[in-house]
């Protein structure tokens, strides 16, 4: 993820810019990189036959990077079956009747696919592969398809972001605040606007009483 190309929706001042429903995943937009778009890796993706994995640590976009993937997913014919597995899942079962509604134009997403067990992992390929469809996940390490890109956030990134949340409530939180909190979370944006929310919950001014 880059600087932001152009400005994100910025919360309302009346309410936390760091609250869930303006930080999760879909709310903000991946921010790609030069020379980097949607339909590239859309391209990319269908040059592999439909089958890859989004690399990178916790928190560092790819759920995001899948949400802004889908459309152009969607206008390329591929009809999109996702799995978004919680903590700590080592199995995903897939009705056989589901599987039967699998085609060629399907294509299942996998988010946290690495949770999966070795052979929960080859078992979900296997399975793809039969049913003739295409198989994109979201992994921490490499498991074994082409790789479309591996995400990872840079600290002016999560600064530019922030910055870009807080219209209305600039000084709540500096670019120092937000150095801190993504040094302590290891370049995880996700932990570290979590953080920043408890901040500006203790900062913002109370509300007087009625």
């Amino acid at each position: 993820m880059t600087e932001p190309a152009e400005p994100l929706r910025s919360a309302d001042v009346a309410g936390n810019p760091f609250a869930t429903r303006w930080v999760r995943p879909g709310a903000l937009p991946f921010l790609f990189g030069p020379r980097q778009s949607a339909a590239q890796f859309v391209e990319q993706l269908r040059a592999y036959n439909w089958r890859g994995q989004i690399v990178g640590p916790h928190g560092s976009g790819k759920s995001t990077l899948l949400h802004a993937l889908r459309p152009g997913l969607e206008r390329a014919g591929r009809e999109i079956v996702t799995f978004s597995l919680a903590g700590g899942q080592q199995s995903l079962d897939v009705l056989a009747a589901q599987r039967r509604e699998w085609t060629t134009a399907t294509l299942v997403v996998v988010d946290g696919f690495e949770q999966l067990s070795c052979w929960n992992r080859l078992r979900v390929k296997r399975q793809c592969l039969r049913a003739g469809a295409g198989l994109l996940v979201t992994t921490h390490r490499d498991v074994g398809l082409p790789t479309i890109v591996e995400t990872a956030v840079k600290l002016e990134t999560a600064q530019a972001i922030a910055a870009q949340l807080l219209t209305g409530r600039e000084g709540l939180v500096t670019p120092a605040d937000v150095a801190e909190r993504f040094a302590k979370h290891g370049g995880n944006l996700r932990e570290t606007l979590f953080e920043l929310y408890d901040l500006v919950e203790r900062r913002r001014p109370l509300k007087p009483e009625a």
